[in-house]
């Protein structure tokens, strides 16, 4: 009995470290300290597991068992140190959805290998270890097409065909048909069954989600991985895996509903798929039907030094780039220089919640200077310029209108800045598909080119003035 307490006390403060962990993951001061109590919860986790595993079968424990169990964490625990050290920012994503690819998968291998040691069936443990199958594979194939589309593996827009909604519902309907033929001895055939099925269903999921919506799956998908780790820990009867996935499903739940609120999208909507670009479309490489202005980067230089206040907004096209390091240089030449730089940053800027957060703080640039939504809109009416580093929909005025594709989507409102720059790649769309009426207005000049050529080439003529 003591050792089962203790057992239960350590679980207890796993799940305490992963909670203090999400606590000071809400501030980028902390994020790092947040980090490292979370991995040490972790820790603790996997190895009071073991040691519950062989108090639980003394009878078949021996010492290959626990080389098994070590070997697998040492395994675990370097390759993600190995992923995590190589990734680039603009990579980070991907990673997060092969780490939901992970769970989900493993979710399902234990609610599948459950059914081999089960002697008779228990509708509640049927219930939670079905759940677990089915959410953990869908999240596992899903998580897969993710990563390969942000990858660019397979195409990131669009991929739809006719009948595929009828699919998932066929499957679905199988699924159901399947759960009500459940016996004793055919439950280990059907689990597999309902596993193959679910798998399809994520496939197809996730194939007719464009790139436009796919921070938002992302945080669907570990949303998912979540239940489907908490269903399993149900089943193994494991304290700390249904604390663990029941925070990683709410928080994963909560985001998910925060993004699309940015992007003033139902959530429904986003699930469904079909927005932005189909794949193969070549609408990105059409030419803006307004009348642009270009500039130059010594331009840029010259109206950059002699303003006060200048507030940069970052976009994907700038981790594409890799000009995270430019940037920062910019920022100190104007510091230098006495300007007052400030970053607007949009909820879904990047591919993901806090990409570019993450990414400027990579460069050493101040928190402090990071401003969200609401702050950065109070703010650009008293900037006198406003950069922007490739960003397309989250900056476009068109959000204002009705009838367009963003119609009602929170938006910087850079177009109220006294003067805009836009370096950009080239003159296609975003992922909306539409014209950036920002591009066309009276105050912008546009700088076409590689971001971190643009703004080596700004930093230089900078710094000779």
């Amino acid at each position: 009995m003591e050792l089962i307490n203790t057992i239960w006390f350590l679980y207890l403060t796993s799940a305490v470290c992963f909670v203090a962990g999400l606590h000071f993951m809400n501030n980028p001061k902390t994020a790092r300290k947040g980090n490292f109590i979370s991995m040490f919860g972790m820790l603790l986790a996997c190895l009071v597991a073991c040691w519950q595993t062989s108090l639980n079968n003394k009878a078949n424990f021996d010492k290959f068992s626990f080389l098994v169990l070590f070997l697998g964490i040492g395994l675990g625990a370097a390759t993600g140190a190995s992923l995590a050290k190589q990734v680039k920012m603009t990579q980070m994503p991907q990673l997060v959805s092969l780490f939901n690819m992970v769970g989900g998968g493993a979710a399902a291998i234990i609610a599948l290998n459950d059914f081999y040691g089960l002697k008779q069936i228990n509708l509640i443990t049927i219930i939670a270890s079905f759940l677990g199958i089915i959410i953990g594979s869908i999240t596992f194939t899903g998580s897969f097409i993710a990563s390969a589309k942000l990858h660019g593996k397979i195409p990131s827009g669009v991929i739809d065909f006719a009948g595929r909604i009828v699919i998932i519902i066929i499957l679905i309907v199988a699924i159901l048909i399947s759960l009500t033929s459940i016996n004793s001895e055919n439950l280990i055939h059907i689990s597999w069954l309902i596993a193959g099925f679910s798998a399809i269903i994520g496939i197809l999921f996730t194939l007719a989600i464009g790139g436009a919506d796919m921070p938002v799956v992302i945080s669907v998908l570990n949303a998912f991985t979540g239940l489907a780790v908490a269903m399993s820990g149900f089943i193994i009867y494991n304290p700390v895996m249904v604390i663990a996935g029941a925070i990683v499903g709410s928080a994963g739940c909560i985001l998910s509903i925060l993004m699309s609120r940015a992007m003033n999208r139902k959530l429904i909507k986003i699930m469904l798929g079909g927005f932005g670009q189909k794949a193969g479309d070549n609408s990105n490489s059409s030419i803006l039907s307004q009348n642009i202005r270009t500039t130059t980067a010594d331009d840029l230089a010259l109206r950059l030094a002699y303003a006060n206040d200048v507030i940069i907004i970052p976009g994907f096209g700038l981790a594409q780039a890799g000009a995270a390091g430019e940037i920062a240089q910019l920022d100190n030449e104007l510091t230098k220089k006495g300007v007052n730089v400030k970053y607007a940053i949009h909820p879904v800027a990047g591919r993901m919640p806090g990409h570019m957060n993450i990414l400027l703080a990579e460069a050493n640039i101040n928190y402090d200077k990071m401003l969200e939504l609401e702050a950065a809109n109070t703010a650009f009416p008293l900037a006198d310029i406003a950069l922007v580093v490739g960003a397309n929909d989250v900056t476009n005025p068109a959000a204002r209108k009705s009838g367009s594709a963003i119609s009602g989507m929170p938006i910087l409102n850079v177009d109220q800045a006294k003067d805009i720059t836009v370096i950009k790649r080239g003159s296609g769309l975003g992922f909306a598909g539409i014209e950036n009426l920002l591009y066309s207005d009276e105050k912008t000049t546009m700088l076409y080119g590689d971001a971190k050529k643009a703004l080596s080439e700004t930093v230089e003529s900078l710094s000779e003035l």
